[in-house]
Protein backbone atom coordinates (compact mmCIF):
# COMPACT_ATOMS: atom_id res chain seq x y z
CA UNK A 1 0.00 0.00 0.00
CA UNK A 2 1.56 3.37 -0.90
CA UNK A 3 2.21 6.09 2.21
CA UNK A 4 0.92 9.06 0.59
CA UNK A 5 2.16 12.18 1.69
CA UNK A 6 -0.27 14.49 0.90
CA UNK A 7 -4.30 13.65 0.19
CA UNK A 8 -6.63 16.12 -1.84
CA UNK A 9 -9.94 15.07 -0.75
CA UNK A 10 -12.90 16.25 -3.48
CA UNK A 11 -16.57 17.12 -2.27
CA UNK A 12 -18.49 14.04 -4.02
CA UNK A 13 -22.02 15.01 -2.61
CA UNK A 14 -24.89 15.30 -4.80
CA UNK A 15 -24.41 19.50 -5.29
CA UNK A 16 -20.48 19.58 -6.00
CA UNK A 17 -20.96 16.57 -8.50
CA UNK A 18 -23.65 18.44 -10.57
CA UNK A 19 -21.14 21.75 -11.11
CA UNK A 20 -18.47 19.12 -12.34
CA UNK A 21 -16.65 17.69 -9.20
CA UNK A 22 -16.14 14.35 -10.82
CA UNK A 23 -13.90 16.71 -13.39
CA UNK A 24 -12.33 18.23 -11.09
CA UNK A 25 -11.26 14.65 -9.38
CA UNK A 26 -9.90 13.97 -12.84
CA UNK A 27 -7.97 16.94 -13.34
CA UNK A 28 -6.26 17.03 -10.53
CA UNK A 29 -5.21 13.32 -11.33
CA UNK A 30 -4.22 14.14 -14.83
CA UNK A 31 -1.59 16.83 -13.50
CA UNK A 32 -0.61 14.84 -10.52
CA UNK A 33 0.19 12.61 -13.10
CA UNK A 34 1.78 15.24 -15.30
CA UNK A 35 3.76 16.13 -12.37
CA UNK A 36 5.05 12.98 -11.27
CA UNK A 37 3.84 13.10 -8.09
CA UNK A 38 1.45 9.91 -8.38
CA UNK A 39 3.09 7.98 -5.27
CA UNK A 40 3.10 10.81 -3.20
CA UNK A 41 -0.36 12.92 -3.58
CA UNK A 42 -3.78 10.85 -3.71
CA UNK A 43 -6.77 12.09 -4.72
CA UNK A 44 -10.32 11.04 -2.71
CA UNK A 45 -13.67 12.01 -3.41
CA UNK A 46 -15.59 12.12 0.09
CA UNK A 47 -19.01 12.79 0.42
CA UNK A 48 -20.50 16.64 1.43
CA UNK A 49 -18.38 19.19 3.27
CA UNK A 50 -21.63 20.78 4.28
CA UNK A 51 -20.86 24.03 3.22
CA UNK A 52 -22.93 23.92 -0.38
CA UNK A 53 -22.71 28.10 -0.80
CA UNK A 54 -18.79 28.00 -1.67
CA UNK A 55 -19.06 24.51 -3.65
CA UNK A 56 -17.00 22.90 -5.32
CA UNK A 57 -14.70 22.08 -2.18
CA UNK A 58 -11.37 20.58 -2.36
CA UNK A 59 -9.84 20.19 0.97
CA UNK A 60 -5.60 18.98 1.11
CA UNK A 61 -3.88 16.82 3.67
CA UNK A 62 -1.64 17.57 5.69
CA UNK A 63 -2.49 21.52 6.55
CA UNK A 64 -6.36 21.11 6.38
CA UNK A 65 -6.48 23.97 3.30
CA UNK A 66 -9.63 24.34 2.30
CA UNK A 67 -10.43 25.31 -1.15
CA UNK A 68 -13.80 26.82 -2.28
CA UNK A 69 -15.56 27.31 -6.03
CA UNK A 70 -12.93 25.36 -7.27
CA UNK A 71 -13.55 24.71 -11.35
CA UNK A 72 -11.88 22.04 -12.89
CA UNK A 73 -9.36 24.45 -14.70
CA UNK A 74 -8.06 25.04 -11.25
CA UNK A 75 -6.55 21.79 -10.55
CA UNK A 76 -2.77 22.66 -12.90
CA UNK A 77 -2.46 25.23 -10.52
CA UNK A 78 -3.45 23.72 -7.01
CA UNK A 79 -0.89 20.74 -7.98
CA UNK A 80 1.63 22.85 -9.30
CA UNK A 81 1.45 25.22 -6.70
CA UNK A 82 0.12 23.62 -3.73
CA UNK A 83 1.99 20.19 -4.58
CA UNK A 84 5.02 21.08 -5.74
CA UNK A 85 6.22 24.14 -3.90
CA UNK A 86 3.89 24.40 -1.43
CA UNK A 87 2.05 27.44 -1.79
CA UNK A 88 -1.46 27.49 -0.91
CA UNK A 89 -3.40 29.10 -4.01
CA UNK A 90 -4.49 32.29 -2.81
CA UNK A 91 -7.75 33.12 -4.74
CA UNK A 92 -9.08 29.59 -3.92
CA UNK A 93 -8.85 30.21 -0.17
CA UNK A 94 -12.35 31.13 1.58
CA UNK A 95 -12.73 35.00 2.61
CA UNK A 96 -14.20 35.61 5.61
CA UNK A 97 -17.29 38.60 4.38
CA UNK A 98 -16.57 40.58 7.68
CA UNK A 99 -13.01 40.49 8.08
CA UNK A 100 -12.23 40.15 4.45
CA UNK A 101 -9.63 37.86 5.69
CA UNK A 102 -8.12 34.97 3.84
CA UNK A 103 -8.46 31.92 5.96
CA UNK A 104 -6.88 28.56 5.05
CA UNK A 105 -8.07 25.75 7.34
CA UNK A 106 -11.79 25.13 7.89
CA UNK A 107 -11.39 25.24 11.74
CA UNK A 108 -11.04 29.07 11.32
CA UNK A 109 -14.54 29.87 9.61
CA UNK A 110 -17.83 30.90 11.72
CA UNK A 111 -19.21 28.32 9.66
CA UNK A 112 -17.85 25.09 11.16
CA UNK A 113 -17.08 26.77 14.61
CA UNK A 114 -19.96 26.39 16.19
CA UNK A 115 -20.65 22.91 14.28
CA UNK A 116 -20.39 19.93 16.86
CA UNK A 117 -20.40 16.62 13.91
CA UNK A 118 -21.43 13.43 15.34
CA UNK A 119 -23.75 12.22 12.51
CA UNK A 120 -21.61 13.65 10.00
CA UNK A 121 -18.27 12.74 11.63
CA UNK A 122 -17.44 10.73 8.20
CA UNK A 123 -18.66 12.99 5.93
CA UNK A 124 -16.16 14.94 3.75
CA UNK A 125 -13.51 13.11 5.47
CA UNK A 126 -13.46 9.73 4.35
CA UNK A 127 -14.19 7.74 0.76
CA UNK A 128 -17.21 6.55 1.26
CA UNK A 129 -16.90 3.60 -0.99
CA UNK A 130 -14.11 2.45 0.71
CA UNK A 131 -14.95 0.19 3.54
CA UNK A 132 -11.42 0.47 4.71
CA UNK A 133 -11.60 4.19 5.04
CA UNK A 134 -14.57 3.70 7.31
CA UNK A 135 -13.14 1.09 9.16
CA UNK A 136 -10.15 3.02 10.24
CA UNK A 137 -12.27 5.71 12.26
CA UNK A 138 -13.38 3.25 14.69
CA UNK A 139 -16.03 1.99 11.50
CA UNK A 140 -17.77 -1.03 13.05
CA UNK A 141 -15.92 -1.49 16.17
CA UNK A 142 -19.43 -0.82 18.18
CA UNK A 143 -20.77 -3.54 16.49
CA UNK A 144 -18.09 -5.88 17.52
CA UNK A 145 -17.93 -4.22 21.06
CA UNK A 146 -21.89 -5.24 21.19
CA UNK A 147 -21.31 -8.74 19.56
CA UNK A 148 -18.84 -10.00 22.05
CA UNK A 149 -19.06 -7.87 24.96
CA UNK A 150 -22.85 -7.05 25.58
CA UNK A 151 -26.26 -8.39 26.12
CA UNK A 152 -28.98 -6.87 23.61
CA UNK A 153 -30.41 -5.53 26.95
CA UNK A 154 -27.32 -4.06 28.11
CA UNK A 155 -26.84 -2.22 24.42
CA UNK A 156 -30.86 -1.15 24.65
CA UNK A 157 -30.02 0.45 28.22
CA UNK A 158 -27.12 1.87 26.90
CA UNK A 159 -29.17 3.78 24.04
CA UNK A 160 -31.64 4.49 26.81
CA UNK A 161 -29.43 6.36 28.95
CA UNK A 162 -27.97 8.42 26.21
CA UNK A 163 -31.43 9.90 25.25
CA UNK A 164 -31.17 9.64 21.90
CA UNK A 165 -34.62 10.23 20.50
CA UNK A 166 -35.39 9.76 17.14
CA UNK A 167 -34.25 12.60 14.33
CA UNK A 168 -37.03 12.12 11.59
CA UNK A 169 -39.40 14.61 13.41
CA UNK A 170 -41.67 12.54 15.94
CA UNK A 171 -38.86 12.90 18.63
CA UNK A 172 -39.56 9.60 20.35
CA UNK A 173 -36.97 7.77 22.51
CA UNK A 174 -35.13 5.57 20.45
CA UNK A 175 -34.10 2.96 23.37
CA UNK A 176 -37.77 2.61 24.33
CA UNK A 177 -38.85 1.83 20.92
CA UNK A 178 -35.74 -0.44 20.42
CA UNK A 179 -36.67 -2.08 23.75
CA UNK A 180 -40.84 -2.36 22.70
CA UNK A 181 -39.44 -4.22 19.76
CA UNK A 182 -37.53 -6.64 21.72
CA UNK A 183 -40.38 -7.31 23.98
CA UNK A 184 -42.55 -8.14 21.07
CA UNK A 185 -42.99 -11.98 20.83
CA UNK A 186 -42.53 -13.25 16.97
CA UNK A 187 -40.81 -15.78 14.81
CA UNK A 188 -39.67 -12.85 12.62
CA UNK A 189 -38.42 -8.94 13.18
CA UNK A 190 -37.13 -6.68 10.92
CA UNK A 191 -35.29 -2.94 11.23
CA UNK A 192 -36.25 -0.32 8.76
CA UNK A 193 -34.32 2.55 8.12
CA UNK A 194 -36.31 5.54 6.70
CA UNK A 195 -34.46 6.81 4.29
CA UNK A 196 -37.69 8.93 2.33
CA UNK A 197 -36.53 12.27 2.76
CA UNK A 198 -39.28 14.70 1.69
CA UNK A 199 -39.24 18.12 3.06
CA UNK A 200 -38.74 20.67 0.54
CA UNK A 201 -34.48 21.68 0.81
CA UNK A 202 -33.74 19.20 3.27
CA UNK A 203 -30.68 17.02 2.57
CA UNK A 204 -29.48 15.55 5.89
CA UNK A 205 -30.05 11.76 5.34
CA UNK A 206 -29.16 11.75 1.45
CA UNK A 207 -26.05 13.13 2.49
CA UNK A 208 -25.08 10.83 5.56
CA UNK A 209 -25.93 8.01 2.96
CA UNK A 210 -24.04 9.51 0.14
CA UNK A 211 -21.34 10.18 2.67
CA UNK A 212 -20.95 7.58 5.21
CA UNK A 213 -23.20 4.88 4.43
CA UNK A 214 -21.17 2.09 6.86
CA UNK A 215 -22.05 3.57 9.86
CA UNK A 216 -25.98 3.32 8.94
CA UNK A 217 -25.12 -0.44 7.80
CA UNK A 218 -23.56 -1.11 11.45
CA UNK A 219 -26.19 0.43 13.61
CA UNK A 220 -28.97 -1.59 11.80
CA UNK A 221 -26.97 -4.75 12.26
CA UNK A 222 -26.69 -2.91 16.06
CA UNK A 223 -30.32 -2.49 15.93
CA UNK A 224 -30.91 -6.19 14.47
CA UNK A 225 -29.31 -7.77 17.57
CA UNK A 226 -30.93 -5.84 20.22
CA UNK A 227 -34.40 -6.63 18.91
CA UNK A 228 -33.94 -10.05 17.88
CA UNK A 229 -34.14 -9.42 13.71
CA UNK A 230 -31.93 -10.36 11.16
CA UNK A 231 -33.68 -8.70 8.04
CA UNK A 232 -33.15 -5.09 7.77
CA UNK A 233 -34.54 -2.96 4.54
CA UNK A 234 -33.44 0.94 3.45
CA UNK A 235 -36.63 2.47 2.22
CA UNK A 236 -35.26 5.45 0.48
CA UNK A 237 -36.46 7.32 -2.85
CA UNK A 238 -35.64 6.73 -6.03
CA UNK A 239 -35.06 10.37 -6.67
CA UNK A 240 -31.57 9.41 -4.40
CA UNK A 241 -29.75 7.51 -7.29
CA UNK A 242 -26.10 8.01 -5.51
CA UNK A 243 -27.25 7.73 -2.12
CA UNK A 244 -28.56 4.22 -3.84
CA UNK A 245 -25.36 3.43 -5.81
CA UNK A 246 -23.20 4.36 -2.77
CA UNK A 247 -25.41 2.26 0.20
CA UNK A 248 -25.11 -0.65 -2.53
CA UNK A 249 -21.34 -1.03 -2.68
CA UNK A 250 -21.58 -0.31 1.26
CA UNK A 251 -23.62 -3.48 1.70
CA UNK A 252 -21.46 -5.88 -0.88
CA UNK A 253 -17.96 -4.63 0.90
CA UNK A 254 -20.31 -5.29 4.75
CA UNK A 255 -20.51 -9.16 3.40
CA UNK A 256 -17.30 -9.22 1.67
CA UNK A 257 -15.79 -8.28 5.20
CA UNK A 258 -18.12 -10.72 6.90
CA UNK A 259 -19.88 -7.56 8.81
CA UNK A 260 -23.27 -8.69 7.07
CA UNK A 261 -24.81 -11.97 6.49
CA UNK A 262 -24.34 -14.96 8.36
CA UNK A 263 -22.66 -15.66 11.23
CA UNK A 264 -21.27 -12.03 11.65
CA UNK A 265 -17.75 -11.86 13.28
CA UNK A 266 -18.03 -15.63 14.57
CA UNK A 267 -20.67 -14.86 16.00
CA UNK A 268 -23.47 -16.81 15.60
CA UNK A 269 -25.24 -13.32 14.20
CA UNK A 270 -27.28 -13.52 11.27
CA UNK A 271 -28.19 -10.06 9.97
CA UNK A 272 -28.66 -8.64 5.85
CA UNK A 273 -30.29 -5.48 4.83
CA UNK A 274 -31.90 -5.32 1.23
CA UNK A 275 -32.72 -1.93 -0.55
CA UNK A 276 -36.66 -0.68 -0.99
CA UNK A 277 -37.12 2.33 -3.65
CA UNK A 278 -39.82 4.58 -2.96
CA UNK A 279 -41.62 6.03 -5.42
CA UNK A 280 -41.13 9.89 -3.75
CA UNK A 281 -44.28 10.18 -1.70
CA UNK A 282 -43.90 12.74 1.33
CA UNK A 283 -46.73 10.88 2.89
CA UNK A 284 -44.57 8.00 3.02
CA UNK A 285 -42.23 9.40 5.73
CA UNK A 286 -44.96 8.75 7.76
CA UNK A 287 -43.59 4.67 9.09
CA UNK A 288 -47.01 3.04 8.33
CA UNK A 289 -47.56 4.61 5.49
CA UNK A 290 -43.90 3.47 4.44
CA UNK A 291 -44.06 0.14 5.49
CA UNK A 292 -47.42 -0.04 3.01
CA UNK A 293 -45.29 0.92 0.62
CA UNK A 294 -42.72 -1.36 1.16
CA UNK A 295 -45.32 -4.15 0.97
CA UNK A 296 -46.30 -3.11 -2.69
CA UNK A 297 -49.33 -1.53 -1.07
CA UNK A 298 -51.00 2.32 -1.36
CA UNK A 299 -48.66 4.41 0.45
CA UNK A 300 -51.13 5.27 3.24
CA UNK A 301 -50.76 5.75 6.93
CA UNK A 302 -53.18 3.53 9.19
CA UNK A 303 -54.19 4.10 13.00
CA UNK A 304 -52.31 3.13 15.73
CA UNK A 305 -52.09 1.17 17.78
CA UNK A 306 -50.56 -1.20 16.81
CA UNK A 307 -47.71 0.34 16.55
CA UNK A 308 -44.92 -0.87 14.24
CA UNK A 309 -42.74 -1.93 17.52
CA UNK A 310 -45.68 -5.14 17.55
CA UNK A 311 -47.08 -4.98 13.99
CA UNK A 312 -45.15 -3.57 10.99
CA UNK A 313 -43.69 -4.82 8.04
CA UNK A 314 -45.68 -8.20 7.22
CA UNK A 315 -47.86 -7.80 10.47
CA UNK A 316 -44.16 -8.49 12.20
CA UNK A 317 -42.62 -6.46 14.93
CA UNK A 318 -40.47 -3.86 13.01
CA UNK A 319 -38.31 -1.23 14.75
CA UNK A 320 -38.15 1.87 12.16
CA UNK A 321 -35.48 4.55 12.56
CA UNK A 322 -34.73 7.32 10.47
CA UNK A 323 -31.13 7.79 9.13
CA UNK A 324 -29.78 10.29 10.93
CA UNK A 325 -31.07 8.71 14.60
CA UNK A 326 -29.11 5.17 13.28
CA UNK A 327 -25.98 7.42 12.32
CA UNK A 328 -25.81 8.28 16.33
CA UNK A 329 -25.55 4.64 17.30
CA UNK A 330 -22.02 3.71 16.72
CA UNK A 331 -20.65 6.88 18.31
CA UNK A 332 -22.85 6.48 21.68
CA UNK A 333 -21.76 2.76 21.65
CA UNK A 334 -18.04 3.42 21.57
CA UNK A 335 -18.03 6.47 23.26
CA UNK A 336 -20.46 5.67 25.74
CA UNK A 337 -24.14 7.18 26.78
CA UNK A 338 -22.50 9.30 29.67
CA UNK A 339 -20.36 11.35 26.67
CA UNK A 340 -23.29 11.96 24.49
CA UNK A 341 -26.21 12.61 27.54
CA UNK A 342 -23.62 15.54 28.37
CA UNK A 343 -24.63 17.04 24.68
CA UNK A 344 -27.42 19.47 24.00
CA UNK A 345 -30.71 19.77 26.65
CA UNK A 346 -32.34 18.28 29.69
CA UNK A 347 -34.68 16.79 27.37
CA UNK A 348 -32.90 16.64 23.86
CA UNK A 349 -29.28 15.04 24.02
CA UNK A 350 -27.01 15.58 21.32
CA UNK A 351 -26.52 17.10 18.46
CA UNK A 352 -28.94 17.98 15.79
CA UNK A 353 -28.32 18.16 12.24
CA UNK A 354 -30.35 21.19 9.79
CA UNK A 355 -30.02 21.54 5.67
CA UNK A 356 -29.55 25.59 6.35
CA UNK A 357 -31.30 27.22 3.14
CA UNK A 358 -33.10 30.32 2.14
CA UNK A 359 -31.89 34.10 2.20
CA UNK A 360 -29.00 33.08 4.03
CA UNK A 361 -25.40 33.90 3.10
CA UNK A 362 -24.09 30.45 3.63
CA UNK A 363 -26.28 27.79 2.58
CA UNK A 364 -25.62 24.12 3.90
CA UNK A 365 -25.16 21.08 6.03
CA UNK A 366 -24.72 21.85 9.11
CA UNK A 367 -24.65 19.71 12.66
CA UNK A 368 -25.03 21.62 15.93
CA UNK A 369 -25.52 20.55 19.99
CA UNK A 370 -29.16 21.07 20.71
CA UNK A 371 -29.56 23.87 22.80
CA UNK A 372 -28.17 26.18 19.90
CA UNK A 373 -30.06 29.13 19.95
CA UNK A 374 -31.84 30.19 16.13
CA UNK A 375 -29.39 33.45 16.18
CA UNK A 376 -26.45 31.46 16.62
CA UNK A 377 -27.54 29.18 13.93
CA UNK A 378 -28.63 32.13 11.38
CA UNK A 379 -25.97 34.57 12.39
CA UNK A 380 -22.82 32.85 13.03
CA UNK A 381 -22.83 29.70 11.39
CA UNK A 382 -25.14 31.12 8.20
CA UNK A 383 -23.47 34.51 7.82
CA UNK A 384 -26.62 36.63 8.23
CA UNK A 385 -29.19 37.63 5.28
CA UNK A 386 -28.69 38.08 1.81
CA UNK A 387 -27.37 41.31 0.54
CA UNK A 388 -28.16 42.86 3.63
CA UNK A 389 -31.77 42.45 4.09
CA UNK A 390 -33.48 42.35 7.23
CA UNK A 391 -34.25 38.77 8.63
CA UNK A 392 -38.00 38.38 8.63
CA UNK A 393 -38.57 34.91 9.54
CA UNK A 394 -37.55 30.84 9.84
CA UNK A 395 -39.21 28.17 9.44
CA UNK A 396 -37.93 24.68 11.13
CA UNK A 397 -39.34 21.36 10.69
CA UNK A 398 -40.02 21.63 6.75
CA UNK A 399 -43.73 22.11 5.29
CA UNK A 400 -44.75 20.87 8.52
CA UNK A 401 -43.27 23.57 10.56
CA UNK A 402 -44.14 26.92 11.97
CA UNK A 403 -42.63 30.50 10.80
CA UNK A 404 -40.72 31.95 13.69
CA UNK A 405 -39.98 35.90 13.73
CA UNK A 406 -36.54 37.49 15.66
CA UNK A 407 -38.99 37.81 18.93
CA UNK A 408 -37.75 33.96 18.87
CA UNK A 409 -33.68 34.15 17.87
CA UNK A 410 -32.69 33.43 21.23
CA UNK A 411 -34.39 30.33 21.51
CA UNK A 412 -32.46 27.39 22.02
CA UNK A 413 -33.13 24.79 19.59
CA UNK A 414 -34.86 21.51 21.39
CA UNK A 415 -37.54 19.10 20.65
CA UNK A 416 -39.73 21.04 23.33
CA UNK A 417 -38.84 24.70 22.84
CA UNK A 418 -39.32 24.50 19.16
CA UNK A 419 -43.29 23.31 19.87
CA UNK A 420 -43.61 25.42 22.39
CA UNK A 421 -42.90 28.80 19.99
CA UNK A 422 -45.36 27.21 17.77
CA UNK A 423 -43.04 25.47 15.23
CA UNK A 424 -41.50 21.83 15.47
CA UNK A 425 -37.66 20.16 14.95
CA UNK A 426 -39.16 18.16 12.06
CA UNK A 427 -36.36 16.24 10.11
CA UNK A 428 -34.66 19.10 10.21
CA UNK A 429 -35.33 21.40 7.62
CA UNK A 430 -34.43 25.46 8.32
CA UNK A 431 -35.48 27.89 5.39
CA UNK A 432 -34.73 31.47 6.32
CA UNK A 433 -36.35 34.48 4.78
CA UNK A 434 -36.47 38.45 4.42
CA UNK A 435 -38.56 41.23 4.26
CA UNK A 436 -39.44 40.71 0.75
CA UNK A 437 -41.31 37.66 1.86
CA UNK A 438 -45.23 37.64 1.82
CA UNK A 439 -46.01 35.47 4.39
CA UNK A 440 -49.26 34.72 3.70
CA UNK A 441 -48.10 33.53 -0.07
CA UNK A 442 -45.46 31.39 2.17
CA UNK A 443 -48.42 29.69 4.13
CA UNK A 444 -49.82 29.59 1.08
CA UNK A 445 -46.75 27.68 -0.88
CA UNK A 446 -46.16 25.37 2.05
CA UNK A 447 -49.98 24.19 2.07
CA UNK A 448 -49.74 23.66 -1.97
CA UNK A 449 -46.88 21.03 -0.98
CA UNK A 450 -48.82 18.95 1.69
CA UNK A 451 -52.25 19.32 -0.54
CA UNK A 452 -49.78 17.64 -3.72
CA UNK A 453 -48.15 14.85 -0.77
CA UNK A 454 -51.58 14.39 1.12
CA UNK A 455 -52.68 10.59 0.46
CA UNK A 456 -56.20 11.25 0.59
CA UNK A 457 -57.06 8.72 3.07
CA UNK A 458 -59.01 11.05 5.97
CA UNK A 459 -61.30 13.93 4.90
CA UNK A 460 -59.89 16.25 7.29
CA UNK A 461 -56.06 16.33 5.28
CA UNK A 462 -57.63 15.95 2.02
CA UNK A 463 -60.80 18.36 2.29
CA UNK A 464 -59.77 20.52 4.74
CA UNK A 465 -56.41 21.25 3.26
CA UNK A 466 -57.80 22.26 0.37
CA UNK A 467 -60.54 24.47 2.03
CA UNK A 468 -57.52 26.04 3.64
CA UNK A 469 -55.96 26.97 0.21
CA UNK A 470 -58.74 28.30 -1.10
CA UNK A 471 -59.18 31.00 1.46
CA UNK A 472 -55.77 31.92 1.49
CA UNK A 473 -55.90 31.93 -2.45
CA UNK A 474 -58.85 34.31 -2.44
CA UNK A 475 -56.49 36.64 0.59
CA UNK A 476 -53.94 36.70 -2.17
CA UNK A 477 -55.69 37.60 -5.08
CA UNK A 478 -57.41 40.58 -2.47
CA UNK A 479 -60.90 39.16 -2.45
CA UNK A 480 -60.38 37.55 1.11
CA UNK A 481 -62.72 39.00 4.32
CA UNK A 482 -61.52 39.83 7.35
CA UNK A 483 -63.55 36.68 8.62
CA UNK A 484 -61.73 34.73 6.41
CA UNK A 485 -58.75 34.65 9.07
CA UNK A 486 -60.55 33.70 11.54
CA UNK A 487 -62.08 30.88 9.21
CA UNK A 488 -58.71 29.86 8.30
CA UNK A 489 -57.88 29.69 12.38
CA UNK A 490 -60.83 27.18 12.98
CA UNK A 491 -60.56 24.99 10.44
CA UNK A 492 -56.91 24.84 11.17
CA UNK A 493 -57.18 23.41 14.51
CA UNK A 494 -60.08 21.34 13.22
CA UNK A 495 -57.42 19.61 10.79
CA UNK A 496 -54.74 19.67 13.70
CA UNK A 497 -57.31 17.34 16.02
CA UNK A 498 -59.05 15.17 13.45
CA UNK A 499 -56.17 14.19 10.81
CA UNK A 500 -55.57 10.16 10.72
CA UNK A 501 -51.16 11.06 10.67
CA UNK A 502 -48.91 13.19 11.04
CA UNK A 503 -48.74 14.63 8.20
CA UNK A 504 -52.06 15.83 8.40
CA UNK A 505 -51.74 17.11 12.22
CA UNK A 506 -48.86 19.47 11.14
CA UNK A 507 -50.33 20.54 8.09
CA UNK A 508 -51.94 23.70 9.06
CA UNK A 509 -48.69 25.34 11.28
CA UNK A 510 -47.74 27.12 8.67
CA UNK A 511 -51.15 29.24 8.48
CA UNK A 512 -51.70 28.94 12.01
CA UNK A 513 -48.17 30.38 13.20
CA UNK A 514 -47.86 32.90 9.99
CA UNK A 515 -51.29 34.74 11.15
CA UNK A 516 -49.84 34.13 14.84
CA UNK A 517 -46.46 35.99 13.95
CA UNK A 518 -47.77 37.98 11.21
CA UNK A 519 -51.17 39.12 11.39
CA UNK A 520 -51.02 43.14 10.42
CA UNK A 521 -50.04 41.18 6.66
CA UNK A 522 -53.02 39.30 6.65
CA UNK A 523 -55.19 42.31 7.51
CA UNK A 524 -53.13 44.40 5.47
CA UNK A 525 -54.16 41.82 1.95
CA UNK A 526 -57.44 41.67 3.39
CA UNK A 527 -58.81 45.63 4.38
CA UNK A 528 -55.84 47.69 2.17
CA UNK A 529 -56.10 44.98 -1.07
CA UNK A 530 -52.04 45.35 -0.61
CA UNK A 531 -49.13 42.98 0.08
CA UNK A 532 -46.94 44.89 2.09
CA UNK A 533 -43.80 42.89 0.55
CA UNK A 534 -44.93 43.16 -2.98
CA UNK A 535 -45.00 39.59 -3.64
CA UNK A 536 -48.57 38.75 -4.06
CA UNK A 537 -49.04 39.50 -7.79
CA UNK A 538 -52.71 40.04 -8.05
CA UNK A 539 -52.58 42.87 -5.72
CA UNK A 540 -49.66 44.66 -7.07
CA UNK A 541 -49.80 47.67 -9.65
CA UNK A 542 -47.59 49.53 -11.60
CA UNK A 543 -48.25 52.84 -12.37
CA UNK A 544 -46.10 56.16 -14.79
CA UNK A 545 -45.35 59.29 -12.86
CA UNK A 546 -45.72 61.72 -15.33
CA UNK A 547 -43.34 64.11 -14.09
CA UNK A 548 -40.17 61.39 -14.11
CA UNK A 549 -41.10 60.25 -17.54
CA UNK A 550 -39.15 60.93 -20.63
CA UNK A 551 -40.94 58.98 -23.10
CA UNK A 552 -38.45 57.63 -23.98
CA UNK A 553 -40.87 54.14 -25.29
CA UNK A 554 -38.37 51.99 -23.40
CA UNK A 555 -41.15 50.32 -21.48
CA UNK A 556 -43.57 50.53 -24.50
CA UNK A 557 -41.12 48.30 -26.67
CA UNK A 558 -40.15 45.90 -24.04
CA UNK A 559 -43.61 45.23 -22.44
CA UNK A 560 -44.64 41.95 -24.04
CA UNK A 561 -48.62 42.34 -23.61
CA UNK A 562 -48.95 45.72 -24.84
CA UNK A 563 -50.52 46.96 -21.92
CA UNK A 564 -48.26 50.64 -21.79
CA UNK A 565 -49.18 53.59 -24.52
CA UNK A 566 -47.88 56.97 -25.27
CA UNK A 567 -46.06 59.36 -27.97
CA UNK A 568 -42.37 59.62 -27.90
CA UNK A 569 -41.09 62.09 -25.19
CA UNK A 570 -44.71 61.88 -23.49
CA UNK A 571 -45.34 60.75 -20.51
CA UNK A 572 -46.46 57.17 -20.98
CA UNK A 573 -49.32 55.31 -19.64
CA UNK A 574 -50.59 51.57 -18.29
CA UNK A 575 -53.32 50.17 -18.91
CA UNK A 576 -54.25 47.93 -15.75
CA UNK A 577 -57.03 45.54 -16.84
CA UNK A 578 -54.21 44.72 -19.82
CA UNK A 579 -51.36 44.56 -17.16
CA UNK A 580 -50.05 41.03 -16.21
CA UNK A 581 -47.94 42.48 -13.48
CA UNK A 582 -44.41 41.04 -14.73
CA UNK A 583 -42.26 44.24 -13.80
CA UNK A 584 -40.42 44.25 -16.63
CA UNK A 585 -41.45 48.13 -16.87
CA UNK A 586 -40.12 48.42 -13.67
CA UNK A 587 -36.74 47.05 -14.42
CA UNK A 588 -36.17 48.60 -17.96
CA UNK A 589 -37.11 52.10 -17.00
CA UNK A 590 -33.89 54.10 -16.31
CA UNK A 591 -35.26 57.03 -14.80
CA UNK A 592 -37.65 55.84 -11.82
CA UNK A 593 -40.45 56.87 -13.86
CA UNK A 594 -42.44 53.33 -13.07
CA UNK A 595 -43.52 53.00 -9.41
CA UNK A 596 -44.91 50.02 -7.78
CA UNK A 597 -48.02 50.28 -5.28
Amino acid sequence: MTDYKMHLLVCGGTGCKAADSDEIRNSLKYWIEQTGMEDDAQVVFTGCFGFCEKGPIVKVLPGNTFYVGVQPGDAEEIVKEHLVKGRPVQRLLYTDPVTKEEISDSKGMEFYKKQMRIALRNCGFINPENIEEYISRDGYMALGKCLTELSPQEVISEIKESGLRGRGGGGFPTGLKWEITNKSEADQKYVVCNADEGDPGAFMDRSILEGDPHSIIEAMAICGYCIGADKGLVYIRAEYPLAIERLKIALNQAREYGLLGEDILGTGFNFDISIRLGAGAFVCGEETALIHSMEGLRGEPTFKPPFPSVSGYLGKPTNVNNVETFANVPVIINKGANWFNKIGTEKSKGTKVFALAGKINNIGLIEVPMGTTLREVIYDIGGGIKDGKEFKSVQTGGPSGGCLTKDFLDTPIDYDNLIAAGSMMGSGGMIVMDEDDCMVSIAKFYLEFTLEESCGKCSPCRIGNKRLHEMLDKITKGEGEEKDIERLKMLSHVIKDTSLCGLGQSSPNPVLSTIANFEDEYLAHVNEKKCPSGQCKDLLKYEVVEDLCTGCTLCFRNCPVGAITGERRQPHYIDQSICIKCGVCYWKCKFNAIKLS
